[in-house]
């Protein structure tokens, strides 16, 4: 079988699988005893285990070998992302699983419509959204969604990353000035990619952002929409860093 599963109960030389993940292999794929599986502990480890025993609540499997997860980036970037309206934030935290990202952050900055509620039963959805991502795209990690910030939070955080890129509808540097990495990229040990809401940024805002440590930059003589800039963001900078290749 060439199926992966998320488990957090690896202990010793011995896995877990149980609820929809041990159902799933239990019932659908009809697992038995001595079949293999990938299981993957969400933070980057991948191991290769054997199922000792499969009912739908619970599978027992032996760890065979454990290896660190090929298919996450050596740069951990975390995405910032204005609260947009309806179910973008959905399909932005799908996509960036897909690429890559580690953490996502919602935030609310002066042009948001959108505002946060029912938090607690969203984020409970945005995880799963993230896991079956993950699942589905071969990552090891799980990336982490978080509840929204504000933007004051946003700026004090931004100091933490080797590199805060700010992208801003009203211009600024370019991401690949002619033709190379921007310095910030080159050798950072995580990075920060900031985009916003439909409305964008105030001018206020973009000062902030630059007096907190973050770069301003242009993403192209085109405005993208809300749930576009992020991703084509994040796409750029794992191609740039060798991410995506």
């Amino acid at each position: 079988m060439s199926h992966r599963y998320f488990t957090s109960r690896v202990e010793g030389g011995a896995a877990f699988l149980e609820g929809d993940e041990a159902a799933h292999l239990a019932r659908v794929l009809r697992a038995k005893p001595g079949d293999t599986v990938t299981l993957c502990d969400g933070a980057g480890t991948d191991y290769e285990a054997r199922i000792e025993e499969a009912r739908a609540d619970l599978v027992r499997l032996t760890v065979i070998s454990s290896r660190a997860s090929e298919s996450e980036p050596a740069l951990p970037v975390t995405l910032y992302v204005g609260i947009p309206k309806g179910d973008k934030l959905e399909f932005i935290i799908q996509k960036a699983t897909e690429l890559g990202a580690v953490r996502i952050v919602p935030f609310v900055s002066r042009f948001c419509v959108a505002k946060p509620k029912n938090e607690e039963a969203k984020l409970v959805r945005y995880a799963r959204i993230a896991r079956e991502a993950a699942k589905q795209s071969g990552r090891g990690r799980i990336p982490e969604v978080c509840a929204a910030i504000s933007f004051s939070q946003l700026c004090a955080e931004a100091a933490g990353y080797g590199a805060a890129l700010f992208c801003y509808e009203g211009g600024g540097e370019a991401l690949v000035p002619g033709g190379s990495l921007h310095s910030r990229l080159a050798g950072a040990a995580s990075a920060a990619i900031i985009t916003g809401a439909e409305g964008g940024f105030s001018p206020e805002e973009a000062r902030q952002a630059q007096s907190a440590g973050c770069t301003l930059l242009g993403l192209g003589p085109r405005i993208l929409r809300c749930e576009t800039a992020p991703l084509a963001a994040l796409s750029a900078v794992m191609a740039l860093t060798g991410n995506l290749q």
